[in-house]
């Protein structure tokens, strides 16, 4: 008979990753529980939700969610980056935590990751977390379709700019 409290576990798991943009699967052994904490308030700071749970109710609760596809992922130790607003946020914030405050140890690494439907490996993670941001992309964008028009302002100006120094300079040839 399952236990009552599972149950409820398994339904607060499914709340969590129910419209989630991105899940990721994170083997957290070797950080302690200050490195931990740290990782935590990074997380929070980007509404990202990090939890640890048993591997079998993820599994029923992603089952019920309808993803079969994280299974095989699902063994030892890990920990769940889920994320309902920003596709690359968990994966980015893993990476720039590995690097400042783990300073390039192996620990935390990815397993895999749901992202927008599609699944990715540790590599791919680490990769698509490399990408900048959406903002920054939209900001790029921006500024590659502005720069035509920007570009022809600038030589319209400078022809009349030109013209302006020619007039001036016949002005003072005849004064």
């Amino acid at each position: 008979m399952v236990q009552a409290y599972k149950l409820d576990i398994v339904k607060d798991l499914k709340e969590r990753l129910q419209d989630a943009k991105a899940i990721v699967l994170v083997d957290y052994k070797g950080i302690n529980i200050e490195e931990v904490n740290q990782l935590r308030s990074r997380f929070r700071s980007e509404q990202v939700d990090y939890l640890v749970q048993k591997n079998t109710l993820v599994k029923i609760a992603l089952h019920d969610l309808g993803i079969t596809e994280l299974d095989s992922y699902l063994v030892g130790p890990t920990a769940l980056a889920i994320c309902k607003s920003d596709e690359i946020a968990p994966a980015r914030i893993v990476v720039k935590f590995l690097k400042e405050v783990m300073e390039d140890k192996e620990f935390p690494k990815f397993k895999a990751g749901l992202v927008s439907g599609s699944v990715f490996n540790a590599t791919q993670m680490s990769a698509l977390a490399k990408l900048p941001s959406r903002e920054e992309l939209l900001a790029k964008l921006l500024g590659s379709a502005q720069a035509p028009i920007t570009g022809f302002l600038g030589v319209t100006q400078g022809i009349i700019r030109k013209f302006v120094y020619a007039v001036d300079a016949i002005a003072k040839a005849k004064a």
